[in-house]
């Protein structure tokens, strides 16, 4: 009798991303990338060994998707729709994978009109049909409705999760899935699929989803009972969405009777001719795998024997340092090795040395720091340690009759470079690429792909200092941290005070050595950064996240957003008169007038004078009066510390934004562009600059007017989307707390529920104290901080905290557990994987050891939102264009808030899109116990939106 067929069916495309996601970045000797290709070869040989240690396949097929659109989008045209497109480094590695699979001698199956899955299926029941068992190789939740064994052959289907060392089976399914297999699909048509835009019912997630299945058989059936079930926002969507349901039960069930492009006799193994395999490891630079496949002792005798390696001469085993590209050289700086291209031919050789290397290092030289204003006097190109460039631009005295160098004329210059830096084969390094970004768009140059160097050490290192250097991401410190250099200071070449000079009159000598110095390192900081990503666990976060989201908050700052001057001047006008009356009150308490904006005055007066207790000196001798301090007096009965309080808040908003505002406006643009800072706040939230829209007071009478400033064009409206109380919902995810979760789920109103746990009754009081205590609490809030917000004795705010905890006992452990592994490991995590580290969390210092605890606290939570929101701004612009809205302008992101600026009539399509896109942000990257809230609002100015 025959040994039983086995199939084996390699998702192919799986392997790709996750080789891609693994590894640092490679090139082979012609500069092509291809660490992708090595990690696929590498996990293609691993899988081969492994089945030949195991029961081996009798036959095996790697099924890849073919480029292009799937039956599917006929269906449903916005299929898929809003993927990203794949890394521009990985895109000219598909055809390689391709030839690896080959040089396997391995079946390499793709077919134009049908995705991968739909291929697997067909070959999975066609096999299973003749009585053939299966396995897939991939751990796709779709993929996982074919489990099982096939009624009329007797074949049995089962899958390989080859990342877990894990055979997925009937039983693994359901602890996944909550149903069989062959209910997956209606699990799936419920819930949807926010990766391959499958549209689902809103708001049902797969625990709603299984429990829906499970009570009611089937989708149909479920929809059917639809009418019958209780009145809920659940009942409504599952009768309003019915067809949306259905579609997506088409759009997600596998298609199982494609025409099969080799037939499953095709596909039996056999032994592999060691030629192609040997070429093409050798074409590409795997010498770690040559190495491995000359040390084995003949020609296997079947595919899956891939020569194991004798014992001395075995290398390194793969994802034990093969991969590992060793860095190149890193020489001392060498100013003289630097060339200043001063002609078209030789600004043309470099050009065409940059498209060879397909990774370039790249800086610009401008006349001011305000991208939104400054010219271009130089650009800076690097392709390796001390093989750089300065292309001068725009050099010379500013008088028209200095005498200016011989330089490429600029329009010249810019046509050459253009296509350099937009082409899609060679990426490109910035360190704070987003201001480069921003300074060649107005001159037409659409810079793509990137890397940012500043970005991948603030994904690694966020928080932490480095043998002893500090934990800044700026490229001076972090060439010092990494390299033990010191870059030329800006103030070397153009000089301070009175005697500075623009840059574009710097000697081209010296501009030379500054400028190609700062490509010089950009280059050499990527190649220690980029492959510590993948090792340290940073490339998650760096490529769902962060760098996605470069461009998005470059053309952000482009858009800008108008402020009405004239109301900006009168409502600063009013503060002037308020601070003027406070002062006269705060000066008629103290007895005499003095300069309430000096901490030591205001310390003497608050402690020698009027002689309130608790005052505390420094190591400079003055008492401390920052707001904890005064915070903590005024619930001790200081009227005088509450004045301060509101003193200090109305100069800072004067200062900070009526008077700022006006002088921010762009005289060309007639809007003010805010600069962001993607690495300014430890947590990963942004922070913006110059000015500073993240500190406006959210709820207060005197935010709302300021707010009322931001205006839209005429004809336009302004859209406010602000996730509503995000952060506690994530706690109840990351804590699991059943009563808040299901507070969520139901749409309650969490701090009324808050209030009845805490204190037994609900109204207005109880209430607004219960959202003080939420929002505290996960700041770690100390009792003299609550004390002060609720304006009750330090022990009453004890006694509630202790109740808070006694109520809702998983924030407790959720504390206890965060600052367990923080002080085990130096850091905290977000679910999406970002690290902030906290390097004083085990500090013998009291008061610092207290504060890195506080901060702990609360960045996984902080982290995690912040995650979520740069997840839906990097997704906002393509779903805005599927949706034929590709006019509307993200122009603002301050918190939990985006900001849009559109015509008013479409303001209708485009907020169901704005919130979707918000809603399932998380997804697929992280499931979410509760739903996202999102509130909209529009109008014509900011505030009137809210």
């Amino acid at each position: 009798m025959e040994p039983k067929q086995h199939l084996y069916l390699v998702d192919g495309s799986a392997y790709i991303f996750r080789a891609y996601h693994r590894l640092p970045p490679l090139t082979d000797p012609e500069g092509t990338p291809v660490g992708a290709v090595y990690g696929y070869t590498t996990m293609l040989w691993k899988l081969a060994d492994d089945l030949h240690k195991a029961d081996g396949p009798t036959h095996l097929a790697v099924i890849l998707d073919a480029s292009g659109k799937s039956f599917r989008n006929e269906i449903y045209e916005d299929y898929k729709a809003n993927r990203p497109p794949p890394p521009e480094d990985l895109k000219p590695q598909f055809p390689l994978v391709r030839d690896a699979t080959r040089a396997f001698s391995l079946p390499c199956i793709e077919e134009m009109g049908y995705e991968a899955d739909d291929l697997i299926a067909s070959y999975a029941r066609a096999a299973a049909l003749q009585g053939w068992n299966v396995t897939i190789v991939s751990s796709d939740k779709d993929l996982m409705q074919l489990v099982g064994t096939c009624e009329q052959g007797g074949g049995k289907i089962d899958m390989l999760d080859t990342m877990k060392n894990q055979r997925i089976d009937i039983p693994e399914v359901v602890e996944k899935f909550g149903v069989p297999p062959e209910k997956v699909g209606d699990v799936l048509a419920l819930m949807g699929d926010s990766v391959d835009n499958v549209p689902g019912v809103f708001g049902v997630g797969p625990k709603t989803a299984t429990k829906l299945i499970q009570d009611y058989g089937d989708l149909e059936s479920a929809l059917a009972a639809a009418p019958e079930m209780k009145k809920s926002k659940l009942q409504e969507r599952l009768i309003e969405q019915a067809e949306q349901a259905r579609l997506s039960k088409v759009l997600v069930t596998l298609k199982e009777d494609c025409a099969l492009p080799m037939a499953l006799d095709e596909l039996k193994l056999d032994a592999i001719p060691p030629d192609p395999l040997a070429a093409f490891l050798g074409k590409h630079g795997f010498t770690s795998l040559l190495k491995r496949l000359d040390g084995g002792r003949g020609s296997p005798e079947r595919a899956t024997q891939l020569h194991p390696a004798k014992p001395v001469t075995a290398g390194a085993a793969p994802g034990e340092g093969a991969a590992r590209q060793p860095l190149p050289e890193m020489p001392p700086v060498d100013y003289a090795a630097y060339e200043c291209v001063q002609t078209v031919e030789a600004l043309e050789r470099w050009i065409t040395r940059a498209h060879a290397a397909h990774l370039l290092a790249v800086d610009t030289e401008t006349s001011a720091l305000d991208a939104m204003r400054a010219d271009l006097t130089g650009v800076s190109l690097a392709l390796g340690p001390n093989d750089a460039c300065y292309i001068p631009l725009g050099h010379g005295g500013s008088d028209m009759f200095a005498e200016k160098p011989e330089q490429v004329p600029l329009d010249t210059a810019i046509a050459l470079l253009k296509p350099l830096l937009e082409d899609d084969a060679v990426l490109k390094i910035g360190q704070n690429i987003k201001y480069d970004l921003n300074v060649l768009a107005r001159y037409g140059i659409a810079v793509s792909p990137i890397d940012d160097t500043m970005i991948e050490s603030f994904c690694l290192d966020a928080g932490r200092s480095i043998d002893g250097i500090g934990g800044g991401h700026g490229m001076d410190e972090l060439s010092e941290r990494h390299f033990g250099h010191k870059p030329m200071a800006f103030k070397d070449v153009c000089g301070t005070g009175k005697k500075a000079i623009p840059f574009g009159e710097v000697p081209l000598d010296k501009a030379t050595q500054y400028a190609a110095e700062d490509a010089d390192v950009t280059w050499r900081l990527h190649a220690v950064l980029k492959p510590r990503l993948a090792e340290e666990g940073g490339m998650r976060i760096y490529e769902r996240v962060d760098r996605p989201l470069i461009p998005v908050v470059a053309q952000m700052e482009r858009h800008g957003i108008k402020v009405d001057r004239e109301r900006l001047a009168h409502l600063s006008g009013e503060f002037a008169e308020a601070i003027g009356a406070l002062e006269g009150e705060i000066h008629a308490v103290a007895g005499q007038e003095f300069t309430i904006g000096s901490p030591k005055q205001l310390g003497e007066i608050l402690f020698d004078k009027l002689g309130y207790k608790g005052g505390k000196k420094g190591k400079s001798g003055q008492y401390s009066t920052d707001q904890s301090v005064l915070e903590r007096l005024a619930v001790e009965g200081a009227p005088v510390a509450n004045k301060v309080l509101e003193w200090r808040q109305l100069s800072k908003l004067r200062s900070t934004y009526t008077e700022a505002l006006q002088a921010a406006i762009n005289p060309d643009t007639r809007r003010v562009h805010t600069s962001y800072s993607l690495v300014g706040a430890q947590t990963g939230r942004l922070s913006s600059t110059d000015p500073n829209l993240q500190n406006i007071p959210v709820r207060t009478e005197i935010g709302r007017q300021i707010r009322e400033c931001f205006v839209a064009e005429s004809g336009n409206v302004l859209l406010a989307a602000d996730y509503s109380q995000i952060e506690l919902r994530l706690a109840a995810h990351m804590a699991d707390v059943p009563s808040l979760k299901e507070a969520f789920a139901n749409g309650e109103d969490i701090h009324a529920r808050t209030a009845t746990e805490m204190f037994g009754t609900v109204d207005r009081d109880t209430r607004g104290r219960a959202k003080t205590i939420n929002f505290a609490i996960l700041y770690g809030i100390s009792r003299w901080g609550l004390a002060g917000r609720l304006g009750v004795e330090a022990d009453e705010a004890q006694a509630m905290i202790d109740r808070y905890f006694e109520r809702f006992p998983g924030i407790q452990k959720y504390i206890v557990h965060t600052l367990e592994q923080v002080r085990e490991r130096g850091y905290s995590e977000t679910l999406f994987g970002r690290k902030t580290w906290f390097p004083r969390i085990n500090s013998k210092n009291g008061a610092e050891r207290q504060g890195s605890e506080r901060a702990a606290i609360n960045a996984p939570i902080q982290g995690t939102s912040a995650d979520i929101i740069k997840r839906a701004m990097a997704r906002m612009g393509p779903a805005l264009a599927n949706a034929g809205l590709g006019h509307v302008r993200m122009l603002l992101q301050v918190h939990d808030e985006l900001v849009f600026e559109l015509p008013e009539g479409d303001v209708a399509a485009a907020s169901p899109v704005i919130e979707r896109v918000m809603a399932e942000a998380a997804q697929p990257a992280v499931t979410l116990d509760v739903p996202l809230g999102v509130e909209i609002g529009s109008g014509l100015s900011w505030g009137a939106a809210h």
